[in-house]
């Protein structure tokens, strides 16, 4: 059992803190950091006093990897699921365990440095949120909201706050981007005007009607704190832990769980910013041979998605394409029959006016193509590398925490993470739009599809569809009663 820890009474100076807390040195285990020196405030043998919301799945993994760092304490862990948290209960047998979040927060904030969220879509912002208002520094897993609306205003608390972020796409500090971005600066492939990005997810149900046979609530798992921001549902079999991501209440369908992965490259390699307009079709499933089933609730089976993004002046727009479900791109002559295209599953390739090149998931195996080029240039290596490249992705951002504010740049902080999110939530708009149907004024029993063959076009700005106004729906959504940002 975890012994008692002092509470600091708002009126207590330093002063009285430090000779309060050596006359009774054994009466607590967790004192921060910035609790003894001030933020800024780094002594030799500091530790990151870490809280983990989401402590099962992603979150075990994520808690591990701060561990590992050798300069994180995992002090607190708060998960909705006995369940899913028992192996990082068991791994840190001395943080003190909660279910809800705002109640640890509230009762724990003073011995917490920073916090790892890794929970589901729908409910990262408000957690990262109220973490960031109590001057906490936050991980959160990808994507970095549920909704467009939410990653802009995490991107401007971040600033406002003056807190270090990373977003877990841990292929931004991999040496693959790296890589790509020295051979596009070498100009080795030209000026790029078409990337295209593919995976093989969804790996869980999407394009099905929601269950119509609601389940009994296991006595480990918080149902209401699971839901969270999203409206009330009966609670159904097989949608936690993981199926959750083919639904619009909760997840960001394969767009939004692979994309922080597989786009970062060009994004960061090519410096895009918000897309100015995108098209979208889907795969579609079948009632009958004869009609296409409409389930809006839920990510359809596959997507494909093309974005322009404006570049610089003289220099031609880039289209990105998306593409998920099974759809991959046309194999590019240059590569060898047997040569995989990207990891084969996942991958992204760039076009260029002099070349081509191209990465599997987080910028992983960098290659020009032919492959041949590969052994045959020897650009410099001018940007510098992370420890341990993708797996140095946790250890720097805990690095980061501990150096203070403006000290040390992180590889996916909400200034990168926060529009690189928001041109992937931007994208579904599109596909969320293919489904919104309208009555018939002539046969009212029969629907038109408006959102279906239309170019959105996309006021990054303002976060807002100009010619579609049914899409903007979909850009911030309505929280549950009792929560807000």
């Amino acid at each position: 059992m975890p012994k008692k820890k002092i509470m600091l009474p708002a009126d207590l100076s330093r002063r009285r803190f430090i000779k309060s807390a050596g006359a009774a040195a054994a009466a607590f285990t967790i004192v921060p950091r910035f609790v003894l020196g001030g933020s800024g405030y780094r002594a030799p043998s500091d530790m990151l006093y870490v809280a983990g919301i989401g402590a099962g799945g992603k979150g075990q993994s994520d808690i591990a990897n701060f561990a590992k760092s050798g300069k994180a304490e995992i002090a607190y862990l708060c998960d909705v699921d006995d369940r899913r948290a028992a192996k990082s209960v068991a791994s840190f047998p001395k943080a003190k365990y909660y279910k809800d979040f705002r109640a640890m927060l509230d009762k724990e904030h003073q011995h917490i440095d920073a916090v790892s969220v890794s929970t589901p879509d729908h409910n990262h912002a408000v957690q990262a949120m109220a973490s960031m208002q109590l001057g906490k520094h936050v991980y959160v897993q990808k994507p970095l909201t549920h909704d467009i609306y939410e990653a802009r205003v995490l991107t401007e608390a971040a600033k406002k706050y003056k807190v270090i972020t990373q977003m877990g796409n841990q292929g931004a500090s991999g040496d693959g981007v790296r890589q790509l971005t020295e051979w596009y600066n070498a100009g080795l492939i030209g000026e790029v005007h078409t990337v295209y990005c593919w995976t093989n997810r969804p790996v869980w149900p999407q394009g099905i009607p929601w269950p119509d046979k609601k389940a009994e609530v296991p006595k480990e798992l918080d149902w209401d704190l699971w839901l969270g921001t999203a409206p009330y549902k009966d609670y159904v079999e097989k949608l936690v832990p993981f199926n959750w991501r083919g639904w619009w209440d909760y997840g960001t369908g394969a767009l939004g769980d692979m994309g922080c992965h597989i786009v970062e490259p060009p994004f960061r390699v090519l410096g895009l910013k918000y897309p100015i307009d995108v098209t979208s079709s889907v795969g579609s499933i079948y009632v009958d041979q004869s009609r296409r089933g409409y389930f809006p609730d839920s990510c359809p089976p596959s997507s494909y998605s093309i974005l322009t993004f404006p570049t610089q002046s003289g220099k031609p727009t880039i289209k990105l394409h998306w593409m998920d479900g099974g759809i991959q791109p046309e194999r590019p002559e240059e590569l060898g029959a047997n040569e995989t295209m990207g990891d084969g599953g996942n991958g992204a390739i760039f076009i260029g006016t002099k070349g081509k090149m191209m990465c599997g998931t987080y910028g992983m195996y960098p290659s020009l193509l032919p492959t041949s080029k590969n052994k045959e240039v020897n650009v410099p290596q001018t940007i510098k590398r992370v420890p341990d490249g993708a797996d140095g992705h946790y250890a720097q951002w805990v690095e980061a925490c501990l150096a203070g504010y403006g000290k040390m740049e992180v590889s996916s902080p909400f200034d990168i993470a926060g529009p690189l999110t928001e041109t992937l939530l931007m994208a579904n708009l599109a596909i969320r739009s293919y489904d919104i149907r309208q009555p018939r004024k002539d046969k009212p029993d029969q629907f038109d599809y408006p959102g279906r063959n239309i170019k959105l076009l996309w006021d990054g700005i303002n976060m807002k569809v100009t010619n579609f106004d049914e899409a903007n729906q979909f850009v911030k959504r309505e929280y549950r009663q009792g929560w807000k940002l």
